[in-house]
């Protein structure tokens, strides 16, 4: 009987086994179409989050969308609660199959020197994509490398909400994005595929990811180039130290320099 009990909990753990999914080719096209509902379950939650608000205020659809679109707090919490549930999302599904976000390489041990890769990997980084961006221009001259990215946060004034627009824009979407992208899509994929058409693949999915930053002029081409270059920067720190630290540190070292020079600098 024993025996038998141990045979039943080793075949539901076997179940339980996250991607193991045949005929393999169903792997990619579970995790990427899994990465895009978390993705968009979370844009929603955000959204829902600010229109609850709004109307338990009972303010008109007008005055609902003048705060959505303008208020600088109404932006950090939509950001604060959608990357939430996409973390959180990604934590049950890893919770069920008796996995842990460390088991993607979030995990508590920080080491020193992933300061240093993501210092030493950010030139790279650069060089790559001005190197791509000039290559682009030569096959698509129209293209519009000046074109502004819609990132929420307009009119920045005081103290407050420039902490409110740093923790928004420079804490928090590198840690959701890496631990969704470079880490539960990115280790999906390398299951079905080697390790870099798994890297290829997910830098294109983050690449699109960003393409609708371009807001109503149109899909933000130089956007997708830089986060795409961006993206192979980070997979190749992922799987050269098993972490999404080293990562993070370079993710959040692009968008604070962003930072600065639109809402410090430029005075955005």
């Amino acid at each position: 009987m024993q025996e038998e009990q141990t045979t039943n909990s080793g075949s539901a753990q076997k179940r339980r086994e996250l991607w193991n999914l045949r005929p393999k080719w169903l792997i990619p096209i579970v995790v990427i179409l899994s990465g895009f509902l978390i993705f968009f379950i979370a844009q929603f939650v955000g959204i829902y989050a600010l229109s609850f608000y709004a109307l338990i205020q009972g303010w008109s659809t007008a005055q609902a969308n003048a705060w959505i679109n303008n208020s600088i707090t109404a932006q950090f919490v939509y950001v604060l609660t959608a990357e939430a549930v996409m973390v959180g999302l990604i934590y049950a599904i890893l919770k069920f199959y008796n996995q842990s976000l460390a088991s993607i390489g979030f995990g508590p041990k920080f080491k020193l020197r992933y300061i240093a890769y993501a210092l030493m990997a950010y030139p790279v980084y650069l060089v790559v994509f001005l190197i791509a961006s000039k290559f682009a221009t030569s096959l698509f001259p129209y293209l519009n490398v000046n074109q502004a990215q819609q990132i929420g946060f307009n009119s920045v004034h005081g103290g407050y909400q420039l902490a409110l627009t740093f923790i928004s824009l420079v804490i928090l979407p590198p840690i959701a994005e890496e631990i969704l992208f470079r880490g539960f899509i990115f280790e999906g994929l390398k299951k079905a595929m080697p390790v870099v058409l798994a890297g290829v693949l997910v830098s294109v999915i983050f690449a699109v990811a960003h393409l609708p930053e371009g807001g109503s002029s149109g899909p933000l081409w130089i956007g997708a180039i830089d986060t795409f270059i961006l993206s192979l920067v980070l997979v190749f720190l992922k799987q050269k130290t098993k972490s999404l630290w080293p990562g993070i540190l370079l993710h959040a070292l692009k968008n604070l320099i962003a930072f600065m020079v639109l809402f410090v600098v430029g005075g955005r």
